[in-house]
């Protein structure tokens, strides 16, 4: 019964990436390029809201918090198609060393996006400790772009 589920589901998922988007994979290179420009703006605004970048990123104080904010959640709504895509469809693999790494990078984003979380919401570490983890969240996310939409888009097409 749960195989049937999932075939159900996989084969909604298809429909409607194909609805958009040539392939389910150019789906998942794209999702992915939005999560990673997201992170970008995360690191941005991190850094300006621990005082660094001031020149930089020219939003004020209580807006630059919204900005990051938001910009984290909707950049963790863009992650899960991929991963979607990424765990039930394809799974974890291991066919080159680019694949296996991305499986591996895959499978831990998640948890250290709930450690950043943990970090975000306790206010008894140093103050140190976030900006290491939400730059290993941003390092994480760019291996896996890198291993992955990188490779489509210079390898299969860039497109949609």
């Amino acid at each position: 019964m749960d195989t049937v589920f999932l075939v159900s589901v996989a084969s909604k998922y298809t429909d409607i990436m194909t609805s958009v988007f040539s392939s389910t994979i150019a789906s998942k290179a794209w999702f992915a390029t939005a999560a990673l420009t997201l992170a970008v703006v995360q690191v941005l605004t991190g850094a300006r809201i621990f005082g660094k970048l001031e020149r930089v990123v020219r939003i004020p104080r209580p807006h630059v918090n919204r900005v990051h904010r938001w910009s984290g959640r909707v950049a963790v709504l863009f992650t899960l198609p991929v991963a979607f895509h990424c765990i039930f469809i394809l799974g974890f693999q291991t066919t080159s060393a680019r694949v296996l790494a991305h499986s591996i990078l895959g499978s831990f984003v998640y948890g250290v996006f709930t450690v950043k979380v943990f970090f975000v919401h306790d206010r008894m570490h140093p103050r140190w400790m976030l900006p290491l983890v939400g730059g290993t969240m941003a390092s994480v996310l760019t291996a896996l772009w890198a291993t992955s939409a990188l490779w489509y888009f210079t390898n299969v097409r860039f497109g949609f």
